[in-house]
């Protein structure tokens, strides 16, 4: 007895801080209905409170704030009372006693109450969620992955640490919401095996997933963005779940998801059509200027003519309340809509200026881009632009962001660079990737013609910087070892420097490394080469031979891509019909969902090879497709809406020429001759010297038409009718001369142009091609060309294509050289017809 009275004292000395039931103070937190309360049960009992108490009490504050909408929230009136200091102090005391959930879930919310990653009790908690970091479970793991991204610690020793965990025990997860955190946390740490590793877990885990888990499949398009890797399988997947859940989303999840949507290229008509709707629904409801803009930037590009006459209203006026941010994001979205409302271009890029000193130099080449786009004009804004720029350069020593800042400079009125600039580019050189070269590179020689129309010299230090620029690119492709690493470079150059000074030897070096062309890059590599219209046999075929290897793993949305090369460069490879018929059957059970635009683009790029599979063509022409795509059209930009019409036309006049068993009718007469009405017509100076030479060459005028148009509306430079016996027929009086061209040649129906013809005569189509009808580095004519001249054929005409580097060799250099060239296409070889 006397033993245990000595040790009643001492224990309670010991444990005196844990009451004997914490329960009931819990369920009394539980029970409470704002801060105030949880701050009184804090204060009344903060000599008592244990560790769970501690994290109970966080969690509730949170809890309440997480319920407020944003224009109610009282965080800092929550991180300044009394009551929320005594509980960081209790939590310093007490975080070690807490559990492993317990520890981060305070972490979590301490941060979310804007506490700083430099305050004591933050960096306490890291350190000590550092030292348990190996015993987290999953879920642990992924939340203070989340705290260690909000401290921007993306690429810390612990971030790599925690990467390194998941790799060791991806085999175990089997929680794919607490995954898909961490694969977003860690992306921009992990090399590309961990990354196709985190893809195939993802993806064997998503039938786990609950159909309403917006946030985790948001989570995984996120992860997909952050690695580059517009992977189909699993973003058709997601793209189900926000389809399946519409209805659900707010303003906040749709606009980051068509955000993540346009920097992948991923296009899903079925999402952007709901979107539509759904923001549309939305107008009325918002009158903050934050929600404002986040649905003038969501809905303002697919939206229809009075939707956007109502955002552009709302818009001005609330445009004095607008901050730095949210401007230029308006502003951009304007550039995207392709606004022409002078009213508020003024007003943005007058509270523009305002923020002017507040913006990064990205975003002051997003600035300078817009209002060049815009056609907008004010002197002292872009002086003061100007000035901006070249104070970022001259302590700039970042090359990214050098070539971003000289790049905006050269875009401005008076694009002139001074020697010091120069110099500072030329120490970066050594530096640069070929992206920043190919940047520099574009400035340089806009700046070069600046100087050459206005100054009328071009200064040596320019011409010296486009030498190095030469080297450095060629030697950068020289020592590349890896096909991945050059296409994260090259995927996105264009521009006259690449294209003249290192578009060879980027192919030479794809050829070198093209071994490594695989199912997850082939799309890629084929669509950099359809757009650099560079034919190289080896690399079109191994294209070729990767897809019937591995045709299984590419998914049918990558189809498109990999065909356009060979139908661009008009290109058939070994065993093509194998080819062909591999990438259609791959794709006939996609044909359904396959975006209408894709549809389009892919049934106009095999014609344009000579190959129309039914099962495509009878969905394009179909009334319900049809309408699908007259649906699609109302939501995309005006150029990209013209080049859709055009190619369905084009697919439209291939089918009715080259396969008139299918029975589609032609019905694009109303839109040729809305189109071609407008500019049709005019000659540049080589047509000019043709039909001159074919005037005298024919016996006059009347003997040869200009400028006219064939049955199913081909343009053709020149036509003549010889008889059989290959003399000239004359048409009738034209009362034409070169000063004033004749009006628009049209046939009135579609019958083959042959049928009124003599008994034996000919009818002559001549087409002068310059070089945009042929492969850049060899004279093969590219396939819209060609199909062009068979389809002339099929009209009846006898065909004469003049190549540009024929009628411009030395050989015609002459005028009598010419009219002999003209004479034998025309004639035939030895004919001296006069």
């Amino acid at each position: 007895m006397l033993c245990l009275r000595a040790i009643r004292p001492f224990s309670w000395r010991v444990f005196h801080f844990r009451p004997f039931s914490f329960e009931p103070l819990i369920s009394q937190m539980n029970n409470c209905t704002d801060e105030e309360q949880i701050f009184g049960l804090i204060e009344k009992n903060k000599s008592l409170l244990s560790e769970k108490q501690v994290g109970c009490a966080l969690n509730m504050l949170w809890q309440f704030q997480k319920q407020k909408t944003s224009s109610v929230k009282n965080v800092d009136c929550v991180r300044n009372h009394p009551q929320f200091l005594t509980l960081c102090n209790l939590a310093t005391t007490k975080m070690g006693f807490m559990s492993d959930s317990t520890l981060v879930n305070v972490l979590y919310i301490i941060q979310q109450f804007g506490i700083e990653a430099h305050d004591s009790l933050v960096e306490a908690l890291v350190t000590e969620a550092w030292r348990r970091l190996e015993r987290f479970d999953v879920s642990v793991l992924s939340k203070f992955s989340s705290c260690l991204a909000d401290q921007h610690l993306h690429y810390s020793p612990l971030m790599g640490k925690i990467a390194d965990i998941v790799n060791r025990n991806l085999e175990n997860i089997q929680d794919l919401r607490s995954l898909s955190v961490l694969m977003v946390n860690i992306s921009s740490l992990i090399s590309q095996c961990f990354q196709e590793k985190l893809v195939n877990k993802a993806e064997l885990l998503f039938d786990t997933m609950d159909s309403s888990q917006v946030n985790t499949a948001r989570r995984i398009v996120q992860f997909l963005r952050n690695i580059r890797y517009r992977y189909y399988p699993l973003l058709e997947r997601c793209n189900k779940v926000f389809l399946s859940n519409m209805n659900h989303l707010d303003l906040d999840s749709i606009s980051k998801i068509l955000s993540l949507y346009y920097s992948l290229q991923f296009h899903s008509f079925e999402f952007i059509l709901m979107t539509k709707k759904r923001l549309t629904e939305m107008i009325p409801l918002f009158d903050h200027p934050a929600s404002c803009v986040k649905l003038f930037v969501a809905l303002g590009p697919m939206a229809g003519p009075e939707e956007k006459k109502q955002l552009k209203s709302t818009i001005l006026l609330m445009s004095e309340e607008l901050t730095g941010q949210q401007t230029l994001a308006v502003m951009g979205a304007m550039e995207e809509m392709e606004s022409r409302n002078s009213r508020l271009i003024k007003k943005i890029t007058s509270i523009l200026h305002k923020h002017l000193d507040n913006y990064k130099p990205v975003e002051l080449l997003r600035i300078t881009q817009a209002l060049i786009f815009l056609h907008f004009q004010s002197k002292e804004l872009f002086v003061r632009l100007r000035e901006l720029l070249l104070s970022y350069l001259k302590v700039s020593v970042i090359p990214s962001e050098i070539s971003i800042l000289v790049y905006a400079l050269s875009m401005l009125p008076s694009a002139h660079l001074d020697e010091v600039r120069m110099s500072q580019i030329e120490a970066v050189l050594p530096q640069c990737d070929l992206h920043d070269l190919n940047i520099f590179a574009a400035s340089v020689l806009r700046c070069i013609q600046y100087d050459h129309m206005y100054l009328d010299n071009i200064p040596g230090k320019q011409l010296k910087v486009l030498q190095k620029l030469d080297h450095y690119g060629h030697q950068r492709l020289q020592e590349c070892k890896s096909l991945n690493l050059l296409w994260e470079e090259v995927k996105s150059l264009k521009g006259d420097w690449f294209a003249d000074s290192l578009l060879e030897e980027t192919v030479v070096t794809l050829q070198r490394l093209m071994d490594e062309i695989n199912y997850i890059n082939v799309a890629g590599i084929a669509s950099f080469i359809s757009r650099t219209n560079y034919l190289s046999t080896s690399l079109l075929d191994k294209i070729a031979s990767v897809v019937l290897q591995q045709i299984e793993k590419i998914h049918p949305f990558a189809i498109l891509a990999i065909i356009l090369p060979f139908s661009t460069l008009n290109y058939d490879p070994p065993q093509w019909d194998e080819f062909f018929g591999t990438c259609i059957q791959h794709l006939n059970s996609y044909l359904s969902v396959l975006d209408p635009l894709v549809l389009v683009f892919l049934g106009y790029s095999l014609a344009t090879l000579q190959y129309f599979p039914e099962d495509l063509l009878k969905t394009i022409f179909n009334i319900k497709f049809l309408a699908r795509l007259d649906s699609q059209l109302e939501l995309i930009c005006s150029s990209l809406n013209m080049k859709v019409q055009f190619r369905l036309m084009e697919l439209n006049r291939a089918v009715c020429l080259e396969c008139p068993e299918y029975q589609i009718p032609w019905f694009h007469d109303r839109f040729c001759q809305q189109h071609y009405n407008k500019d049709f017509g005019s000659m540049n100076g080589a047509q000019q010297q043709i039909y001159k030479m074919l005037a005298e060459i024919l016996g006059g005028i009347n003997f040869v038409k200009s400028s006219i148009l064939t049955p199913y509306y081909y343009p053709i430079d020149f036509e003549c009718i010889l008889d059989k016996r290959r003399n000239p027929l004359p048409y009738g009086s034209h009362n034409t001369t070169l000063e004033k061209l004749p009006k628009i040649q049209l046939e009135s129906n579609t019958q083959i142009a042959g049928s009124r013809l003599p008994p034996g005569a000919e009818k002559i189509a001549l087409e002068f091609l310059d070089s945009r009808a042929f492969c850049r580095n060899i004279p093969h004519l590219k396939g819209k060309s060609a199909m062009k001249k068979r389809h002339l054929e099929i009209l009846g005409y006898h065909v004469i294509q003049i190549p540009h580097f024929e009628w411009n060799s030395m050989a015609l250099s002459t005028r009598d050289a010419r009219m002999d060239y003209l004479r034998e296409r025309i004639f035939g070889e030895g004919c001296h017809w006069k």
